[in-house]
């Protein structure tokens, strides 16, 4: 049973993750209530934000390799939310690479570590986030919630 709600939740999340792309991605319409140039840094910051857990994934399928099948979809849905917040193509090539543990299981506790805060520090963004790109936020934050989930249940 556990595996079906696993696999439940992650076609929500990549349901959730594709409805979030195609009406959030396209060019942000000039925010209307004059707080742009905070927008703008906000979004910068999650687009780095998100490039930076993409290059802790990279790093854990490279220490890694057998954990792929479980960590490649969370990585592609990763690459998606960085493009959503205008990076044209997501990459980890920008960050240096993070240390992975050597154990499989503390190297999937440590992403969905990651994912966990991250997924806090955008919820708490929300507040000064204009409504658009709160949205974007809170969906975003709600997928990184949902992979430290399947992280820690598998």
């Amino acid at each position: 049973m556990a595996l079906t709600r696993r696999r439940t939740l992650l076609a929500g999340a990549a349901l959730g993750g594709a409805a979030l792309l195609t009406g959030c991605s396209e060019d942000p319409a000039p925010e209307r209530d004059g707080h742009s140039s905070a927008a703008a840094r906000l979004r910068r910051g999650a687009a780095r934000d998100s490039t930076a857990l993409l290059a802790r994934y990279d790093a854990t399928l490279a220490a890694h390799p057998t954990l792929e099948p479980a960590l490649r979809p969370l990585r592609t849905e990763v690459a998606r939310h960085a493009e959503a917040f205008g990076v044209s193509h997501p990459s980890s090539a920008g960050h240096p690479r993070p240390q992975v543990p050597k154990d499989e299981r503390t190297a999937r506790a440590q992403l969905a570590d990651s994912e966990r805060k991250l997924a806090d520090k955008r919820t708490t963004a929300l507040t000064t986030a204009p409504p658009e790109l709160a949205r974007l936020l809170a969906s975003v934050a709600a997928a990184g919630a949902a992979h430290a989930y399947l992280l820690t249940k598998a």
